[in-house]
């Protein structure tokens, strides 16, 4: 059975953050455990992942990003209210104060590059909107989380987090059962399949 890859955040960040709070532990969360938002906290995602949304006034939700390793959240780093995180799997995450960040020029150094990465990814989900068809947006999405969480394994690449069919079906602005008949068309294509622990597999090709 293939493993999950184990991802952690970049060596230059980590040691930073060790060498600034050694003493400081982790926070661990269980899968589909809310994680709590305050006014002045950032958090930093040191194992596993974690899901940001938000919700319409029709009461459907939104899915704002992905956070992996070494990337940072929290209310002061958004505008989006309201505002939700919770682990999409187990995941440890370090708590900062807006505080600590401003007070260190190294620390806003190494979460800087990160935020980054936030911010392409952010594009990149905004992008999809321009394809007209649904079809070509879950290509997209799918392509995006190769590229953010995708493992390479023998004839492809496993995605190494598991979104319901609600989740895409949310980021796309569609229905689940669009996007279930959209999966289950990709399959008989050989573009994806899905393994025995239900990820993702994208083909070769």
């Amino acid at each position: 059975m293939i493993q999950p890859q184990v991802l952690l955040p970049s060596p230059d960040l980590r040691q930073l953050l060790e060498s600034l709070y050694l003493d400081q532990p982790l926070h661990p969360f269980r899968g589909g455990e809310e994680i709590p938002l305050g006014p002045g906290d950032i958090w930093v995602v040191c194992r596993g992942v974690v899901l940001l949304t938000t919700l319409h006034d029709s009461g459907d939700e939104a899915l704002v990003g992905l956070v992996g390793p070494a990337m940072p959240f929290g209310l002061p780093l958004t505008w989006v209210n309201p505002y939700q995180a919770k682990a999409l799997g187990p995941v440890d995450l370090m708590g900062l104060s807006v505080k600590e960040v401003e007070n260190s020029p190294a620390l806003t150094q190494g979460l800087f590059q990160h935020l980054t990465r936030r911010l392409r990814q952010t594009e990149a989900i905004l992008a999809l909107a321009g394809c007209r068809r649904v079809e070509d947006r879950l290509r997209q999405l799918l392509l995006l989380l190769k590229a953010e969480f995708g493992q390479p394994i023998p004839g492809g690449t496993r995605l190494n987090i598991r979104l319901t069919h609600q989740h895409l079906a949310n980021t796309l602005g569609t229905t689940r059962v669009t996007i279930t008949r959209l999966l289950g068309q990709l399959r008989d294509e050989k573009w994806l399949t899905v393994d025995t622990n239900r990820h993702i597999v994208l083909r070769q090709g």
